[in-house]
C-alpha cells in the first residue's frame, strides 16, 4: 500500500513523452497519485535514447505504471478511452494536433468525460507562435535566457533541461488549481502551460531590470557585482569553488576565520563599496588565500565563518552528499537492466513527510494485463489483442 499523500486516490494518464510531460506525471506520482504511462507498442522511445537523453525515461517515470497499446488501432483507441473514463487527469505533451488526429483531443473528450482534466503542453501558448517547433534549447534562445547564462557573443543553454520541467511544474499548478475547481463545479477543464511562456516567466526580473536600466542588460558571466568578493576560485587541491563575501560581518568573519589580520587591518577595505573600489588588488590576495587550502579545510572555514561558499560539484559527486544522504532526499532506484543508483527526491515535504520511491520506473506494458482486467477485458480478448498487437504484455506475464 501507497503511503497516504495528498493526491493519493487520484488517477493521472500520462501520455507525456521525453521531459515535460513525463515532469508532470512525476511531481503527481511522488505526491501520491496513480499515474500510468500510455506508452506506444514499442514502448517509450526515450527508452532507448542515448547521450544525454539516457536519463530521461530512468528518472522521470518512478512511482508510475505502464500501459502499451497502439492508438492508431481502432481497438487500442477503444482501450485509451475507458481508460480514460476512468482518470481524473490526462497528461500530454505532443505536438500541436497529434492528439486530436488520434481522436483524442480535449475537445473529442469533453463531452463524455466532463469531470477530466485534461493538461495539454505545448512549445508556445496560443498565438503566432503556436504552430512552430519547441525544444527546451530553442525557447532558452528565443527567451533571452541562453543570452543571459553565457558570455558575451556566446550564448550558452543551461546545464539541465530547466524550462521542460518548469513548464511540467507550472502545469501541475495548473492540474491542482483546476482540482479546486472541480471540488465546487463538480466540472474539469482543459489546462495548458508551455515552454515559451515558462521560459519568458523565469526571465522577468531580466525583463524588469531592463525596463528601469539605461542600457542593455548584461550577461550573467558580465554583470557587474554588488560585492567584491562574488567569485570562483581553485583550492590547493585543484578543486574549483564559489566564495561570496556579501557584508561588511562577512568581511571581518573570513579574514579572522581565514588568518588574514593584515587585510582586516586595511582602512581601505573596510566597507563593499573600498573592496569593490580595490577588487582589483583584492582579488589576487583571496585566491592566494583560497589557494592555500584544500577543499576539505576551505569547506570547514567558509561553514565556520557563515560564508555563502559551494565546492563546484559534477553530477556523479552527488551520490555522496552527506546532506542529501541524512535527510533521504536520494530514493534508491533500480534502472532498466537492473543497474541501482539513488536517484533526487521530489524537493517538497508535508509536515514532515518526505516523498518516497514507491516504484522504479516500470517495464513498458507492464500493467497492460492488469488494466485491462479492470476495464472489463476477459483473458481471451487480452489474447487477441496481444496476438493482434494491439497491446503489448511482458512475456513474464508481471504486471509490476
Amino acid at each position: 500500500m501507497r503511503q497516504e499523500l495528498p493526491h493519493s486516490g487520484l488517477r493521472v494518464l500520462d501520455f507525456g513523452h521525453t521531459v515535460m510531460g513525463p515532469t508532470a506525471g512525476l511531481v503527481l506520482a511522488d505526491l501520491g497519485a496513480e499515474v500510468i504511462r500510455v506508452e506506444p507498442t514499442k514502448g517509450d522511445p526515450t527508452r532507448a535514447l542515448k547521450g544525454f537523453g539516457t536519463g530521461y525515461f530512468p528518472f522521470y517515470n518512478r512511482n508510475k505504471g505502464s500501459i502499451a497499446l497502439d492508438l492508431k488501432e481502432p481497438r487500442g483507441l477503444a482501450v485509451a478511452k475507458r481508460l480514460i473514463g476512468t482518470a481524473d487527469v490526462l497528461i500530454e505533451n505532443f505536438g500541436p494536433g497529434t492528439m486530436a488526429r488520434l481522436g483524442l483531443s480535449y475537445e473529442q473528450l469533453a463531452e463524455a468525460f466532463p469531470t477530466l482534466i485534461y493538461l495539454s503542453l505545448k512549445g508556445f501558448l496560443p498565438g503566432p507562435y503556436e504552430n512552430r517547433v519547441a525544444l527546451d534549447e530553442v525557447v532558452q534562445m528565443m527567451s533571452g535566457l541562453a543570452y543571459m547564462t553565457g558570455p558575451p557573443g556566446q550564448p550558452l543553454r543551461a546545464g539541465a533541461s530547466v524550462i521542460d520541467v518548469m513548464g511540467g511544474v507550472m502545469g501541475v499548478v495548473g492540474v491542482q488549481a483546476a482540482l479546486a475547481e472541480r471540488e465546487r463545479t463538480g466540472r474539469g477543464q482543459l489546462v495548458t502551460s508551455a515552454l515559451f511562456e515558462s521560459a519568458m516567466f523565469l526571465m522577468g526580473q531580466h525583463l524588469a531590470y531592463a525596463a528601469l536600466s539605461d542600457a542593455p542588460v548584461p550577461p550573467m558571466p558580465a554583470r557587474v557585482s554588488a560585492w567584491a568578493i562574488y567569485d570562483q576560485f581553485d583550492s590547493a587541491d585543484g578543486e574549483r569553488v564559489f566564495l561570496g563575501i556579501t557584508s561588511d560581518r562577512h568581511w571581518q568573519r573570513f579574514c579572522e576565520v581565514f588568518d588574514a589580520p593584515d587585510l582586516a587591518a586595511d582602512p581601505r577595505l573596510s566597507t563593499n563599496n573600498q573592496r569593490i573600489e580595490a577588487r582589483g588588488d583584492l582579488l589576487p590576495k583571496v585566491a592566494a588565500l583560497v589557494a592555500g587550502l584544500p577543499l576539505t579545510a576551505l569547506t570547514e572555514k567558509a561553514v565556520a565563518a557563515q560564508l555563502p561558499f559551494a565546492h563546484v560539484a559534477r553530477p556523479e559527486q552527488l551520490f555522496d552528499d552527506p546532506h542529501l544522504a541524512a535527510g533521504e532526499r536520494l530514493l534508491s532506484t533500480e534502472l532498466p537492466g537492473g543497474v541501482a543508483v539513488r536517484l533526487p527526491a521530489l524537493p517538497v515535504e508535508l509536515a514532515g513527510r518526505k516523498t518516497v520511491l514507491e516504484r522504479s520506473p516500470p517495464e513498458s506494458g507492464a500493467d497492460t494485463a492488469t488494466l485491462l482486467g479492470e476495464l472489463g477485458y476477459d483473458a481471451a480478448e487480452v489474447a487477441d489483442l496481444t496476438k493482434d498487437g494491439v497491446i503489448v504484455v511482458p512475456d513474464r506475464g508481471e504486471t509490476g
